[in-house]
């Protein structure tokens, strides 16, 4: 099967093929840096990390860039309410996003521009649209006009004539007033009093949102990449407005294909801070909920779906990513009773194969591709992982326990190669062990966190989704926990 993704912009999944081959070229919508960041963006950088290892762990040449949003009204108006300013604001936030996303064990982007670092790219290429007649100047600012743009709503299916107004993102009423038309939306902004600004033909002002990331894209990679990225919540307006200005300015297609991850839900509602609803990331981290728990909670979904966060569906991976790290640790913590060499290195991505082609686990490694390829099915590659970790996860609780491996040399080399391969794959995901898991993980599970993982159980039962079932049931096994399905769909349970 050839690797396919699904393309927002057609709806539909498509074979991945780079304008170069063994190259790709990736841009990622990255952080308005006001705040912390919550769960909605460790799910969604999660999830383009993996595509990234993915890519790498598959030899091609990988370009990774990511922005920061460091000038908008959010971060004018967080400045203002605390006395401080924009700079210092955006500083701070940089410096959070960077310790939380390595605590997450996000590689870092090749090249992370700022919005402020691009202002002669904004300016240029605003000017490029005026004199293609699809930019006009109102009292200060500078507007697209999306008659000028040729399929307008292509990518979010939306026909200009039905939208409200507001659409433009981050307007008000005032605003609207300055348009030609009430879905145009800001390239370039009157400096208010006491705001940054910038000189420009327009006058003193600030770019607008959407301008920022079509110059970013231009100045790091020219007028077209392989692969833009970014939350379901950027397809309307943000994206489409890029794809607008970016294709009417360059006379070629911004992106061949377009990802675009699902929402974090809270209680049916999506996850934001506007909301109010949002978990940071570094609350969750810092309350004992492990990094690669983390990581296996927003994996065990696919990218595109909604990811319902409730703390059985955290406790069920607190439980999961036990057994796994027990497994992916063995080899660390047990390697001279097993009579096992240190392991080699594995560098980025997990480039480095750290098992043989014709070591007997081809099935494992070829279950995974075919997974990945499969527009990134991380939770089919989580189902080999654990297929891989279920008797490595054996021999360590026995180990644990002082017992002394019964396994023969040869049967010791097997497991060897099975580990060195769950190692392998694992870091594709971006999991690595860890010694103190989450604080739940010092000892055995408690009665909650059990409860919770049964309850996980049941709601895969009821999906049909008997692997994942049966993957609880093993890892409750493993720490001597035993079901008892009785009838009437109740389960009870008993300490070995």
């Amino acid at each position: 099967m050839p690797l396919r993704f699904t393309n927002s912009l057609r709806n539909r999944t498509e074979t991945f093929e780079p304008l170069k081959p063994g190259k790709a070229s990736i841009y990622c919508c990255g952080v308005t840096v006001y705040d912390l960041c919550h769960l909605g963006h460790a799910r969604s950088y999660i999830n383009w990390d993996v595509l990234r290892r993915y890519l790498i762990w598959k030899d091609y040449e990988v370009t990774f860039v990511q922005n920061y949003t460091d000038i908008d009204d959010k971060i004018l108006n967080k400045a203002a309410a605390e006395g401080s300013t924009m700079e210092e604001v955006s500083e701070r936030n940089i410096e959070a996003f960077e310790v939380d996303m390595a605590r997450l064990n996000i590689l870092p982007a090749d090249r992370m521009p700022r919005a402020t670092g691009c202002i002669d790219g904004i300016q240029t290429l605003i000017s490029e649209l005026e004199n293609k007649g699809a930019a006009y100047s109102s009292s200060g600012d500078v507007y697209f006009d999306i008659s000028k743009a040729n399929n307008y709503g292509q990518l979010s299916g939306r026909d200009p004539n039905d939208q409200q107004q507001g659409a433009s993102g981050r307007t008000n009423d005032q605003e609207d007033d300055r348009k030609r038309h009430p879905f145009d939306f800001a390239l370039w902004k009157k400096a208010k009093d006491g705001e940054p600004s910038w000189d420009s033909p327009w006058g003193p002002g600030r770019p607008g949102w959407h301008i920022e990331c079509s110059a970013m894209v231009r100045q790091e990679f020219g007028p077209t990449i392989d692969i833009h990225l970014g939350g379901g919540d950027l397809v309307f307006p943000h994206h489409e407005n890029e794809i607008a200005q970016s294709e009417t300015a360059n006379g070629e297609p911004l992106a061949k294909l377009w990802m675009h991850n699902g929402m974090v839900n809270v209680g049916g509602t999506k996850m934001s801070k506007s909301l109010g609803n949002f978990t940071t990331i570094r609350a969750l981290l810092d309350d004992g909920v492990s990094a690669m728990t983390l990581r296996l909670f927003v994996l065990q979904a696919h990218y595109r779906k909604p990811l319902d966060f409730t703390k059985e569906a955290l406790d069920a991976a607190t439980t999961g990513w036990k057994g796994l790290n027990a497994a992916i640790a063995l080899g660390h913590h047990h390697a001279a009773a097993l009579c096992w060499p240190e392991a080699p290195a594995l560098t980025k991505g997990a480039q480095t194969a750290s098992a043989s082609q014709n070591d007997g686990f081809d099935s494992f490694r070829e279950r995974f591709i075919t997974a990945m390829d499969d527009d990134l099915n991380s939770s089919g590659a989580l189902a080999v992982l654990f297929d891989l970790a279920r008797p490595l996860r054996g021999i360590a609780n026995r180990l644990d326990r002082g017992d002394q491996p019964e396994q023969s040399t040869e049967e010791l080399a097997d497991l060897r190669n099975r580990w060195l391969l769950l190692r392998e794959l694992a870091a594709v995901l971006g999991l690595s062990e860890e010694e103190h898991p989450g604080a739940e993980q010092a000892g055995a599970a408690d009665d909650a966190t059990i409860q919770a993982a049964i309850e996980a159980r049941k709601a895969a039962k009821a999906a049909k989704n008997f692997a994942e079932a049966d993957r609880i049931r093993d890892e409750l096994t493993a720490q001597g926990i035993e079901l008892i399905d009785k009838p009437g769909g109740i389960t009870e349970w008993r300490r070995n």
